[in-house]
């Protein structure tokens, strides 16, 4: 059934838990040499205005081009600028918040000294509805809009992606990497994406993993399958609404834009697990510009079997959480994927041992920038596969000297503290590969 299938890959992003050691893996050398020249790095946090909490989540974009990050969880964000003749301004957008615009000159060149405080833009929803409105109608205007609102032509992106394995409080491994993504348009039948390695790094505490290494299989790829307006098999179809019961909770504002916000559960009588969450969809254009949304855990077997691939003899996995994000950003009338993320965690258990040892796993993807111009196809060689695994390969594409010029998303303090730990212990940066 094509909705299980997607599940299979969506839900689980393919996690493999195996006894092991950690492979080196990967023969592909890249030589290409970063050349970007006449950066300026803009380092900020992102607050609520009122209660002064950080803004999870919050996308930081160049607004006269395609430029764009996204904050951590502290609010925090590093952008690096180039072409300064065009780049003006930057606009930082939040769910539920007025969108901010800020000249480059007024920013400081000491990065804790820009906060950035956005205020709430409450919209209430009986100014907006005036008459009920049927939450299925809105969810099916979506589906059909699809293929106008999104982009007809394909894209080529650069995208920074990180992936980290947590075993209780402690980090085990972290990869990093910037990719590059060919999008192909979202209305024709061929819309499969591709992506492919252009720099990594990666640290692995094998010790503090004892004698079960998870890894996570499809690494960019697989985040690149939460864009539900192109996969959109098990949600955003007319046949997987059969499956969905639907509510209207509210209206936020994105973008100085009204968008419904659209609550979906599986209805009771569905046994295969599916999932539960939100849409924002745009008033407007009926866009999905972002949505968030869980794996229905409930029935804690099931679930197992979609999760867990592999896993040694008398281990008991049982997934206690999956839940998953995806933004989209509009330019030029057209809706553009820039964020996904997707965070498990599992609890571990064997036979003859009294404690469980929970893991938690976090893959996200934010897109930093992208053209639809000369535009050609990854070649099948170089692309990343559903069954590869990202901390096997990315060994490979290692460039010490490579970092400093490409945006990438501000690690949050407990991952920064594992990265510390992790290259005085295994050399994060100077591991063999491209230099």
């Amino acid at each position: 059934m094509k909705t299980f299938r997607q599940i299979s890959v969506i839900a689980a992003i393919l996690l493999l838990a195996f006894i092991a050691q950690a492979a080196s893996a990967g023969t592909h050398t890249d030589k290409t040499k970063n050349n970007q020249q006449n950066l300026i790095t803009i380092k900020g946090r992102v607050i609520d205005a009122e209660s002064r909490a950080p803004l999870v989540f919050a996308t930081v974009a160049v607004k006269e081009s395609n430029v764009a990050i996204v904050t951590n969880i502290d609010g925090e964000f590093t952008l690096k600028v180039g072409d300064l003749s065009n780049s003006k301004s930057i606009e930082i957008s939040f769910v539920g918040y007025k969108n901010k615009t800020i000249p480059l000159s007024e920013l400081k060149e000491n990065g804790s000294k820009n906060i950035i405080a956005l205020e709430a833009a409450p919209i209430p929803i009986k100014e907006i509805i005036v008459k009920p409105l049927d939450p299925v109608s809105v969810v099916e205007k979506a589906i059909n809009n699809i293929g106008k609102n999104y982009e007809s032509v394909p894209n080529l992106m650069t995208a920074f992606y990180r992936e980290t394995i947590r075993k209780n409080r402690t980090y085990c491994s972290i990869g990093e990497a910037v990719v590059e993504i060919f999008k192909a348009p979202y209305n024709t039948d061929l819309r499969f994406d591709g992506s492919k390695i252009y720099k990594g790094r990666k640290g692995t505490d094998v010790e503090k993993m004892d004698t079960v290494l998870f890894k996570l299989q499809g690494g960019p790829v697989s985040v690149l399958e939460l864009d539900l307006a192109k996969n959109s098999e098990s949600v955003l179809t007319m046949e997987a609404m059969q499956n969905y019961n639907y509510s209207l909770t509210g209206v936020v504002e994105i973008d100085g834009k009204p968008n419904y916000v659209i609550e979906f559960i599986q209805k009771p009588s569905v046994e295969t697990p599916l999932f539960m969450g939100s849409l924002y969809i745009e008033m407007d254009s009926y866009a999905i510009s972002e949505a968030e949304f869980g794996f229905n855990l409930s029935n804690k077997e099931a679930a197992q079997s979609i999760f867990i691939k592999k896993k040694p003899f008398g281990m008991k996995v049982i997934p206690e959480i999956a839940s998953y994000r995806t933004k989209y950003r509009q330019q030029g009338g057209k809706w553009h994927f820039t964020y996904s993320r997707a965070e498990v965690k599992f609890k571990v258990s064997w036979a003859k041992k009294l404690f469980n040892t929970y893991y938690t796993t976090m893959s996200e993807i934010a897109v930093t920038d992208r053209t639809d111009q000369d535009v050609i196809k990854i070649p099948g060689k170089d692309k990343i596969k559903y069954n590869d695994v990202f901390s096997d390969k990315v060994t490979a594409f290692t460039d010490k000297e490579f970092w400093g010029d490409y945006n990438v998303i501000e690690p949050d303090q407990s991952i920064e503290t594992a990265i510390r730990r992790l290259s005085r212990k295994l050399k994060f940066s100077d591991r063999e590969g491209t230099k």
